[in-house]
């Protein structure tokens, strides 16, 4: 896609994350998560199409390990490759860091998700029981990982 492109995530940036956040998951990051996340120096990045706002990640870096601690796409966007665009994205970010590795946690139920890690190339290495808050209960989470090592 040529009308794609990525811009590193600011402060005044988080209320149009927020929307997305809040139209994609039942249980969605806080404003203080991500205020505390770009604070930090994680990377966090958005994705656009043209000049639309249709997602965000969030990658932590720690010596030789990195870890996907949010992608997300808009509902209305979803199913039409950018995910997979910005889960490449910010691998190479993670790569260009000097990481070796990237971890993730995942939904259970999130099988359209699990799929896409999976086609990448993550690993499922464990499972965190009642990790996630759910509807009704707690869910677990799928620990999935990904060597960046060539």
């Amino acid at each position: 896609m040529t009308d794609v492109h990525y811009r590193a995530m600011l402060e005044s940036d988080i209320d149009e994350v927020l929307k997305v956040e809040f139209a994609a998951f039942s249980h969605p990051w806080t404003r203080g998560i991500f205020l505390d996340c770009v604070r930090s120096g994680y990377e966090c990045w958005l994705i656009y199409r043209g000049n639309q706002q249709v997602g965000h990640s969030v990658l932590s870096l720690a010596g030789d390990e990195s870890h996907l601690l949010n992608i997300t796409i808009k509902p209305e966007n979803q199913g039409a490759g950018l995910g997979a665009l910005l889960l490449e994205f910010i691998i190479e970010r993670a790569r260009q860091s000097g990481a070796e590795v990237t971890f993730l946690e995942v939904r259970a139920s999130n099988q359209s998700a699990a799929r896409l890690y999976e086609r990448f190339g993550f690993n499922e290495i464990g499972r965190r029981r009642n990790y996630y808050p759910a509807v009704g209960g707690r869910e677990d989470a799928l620990v999935m990982a990904y060597s960046l090592i060539e």
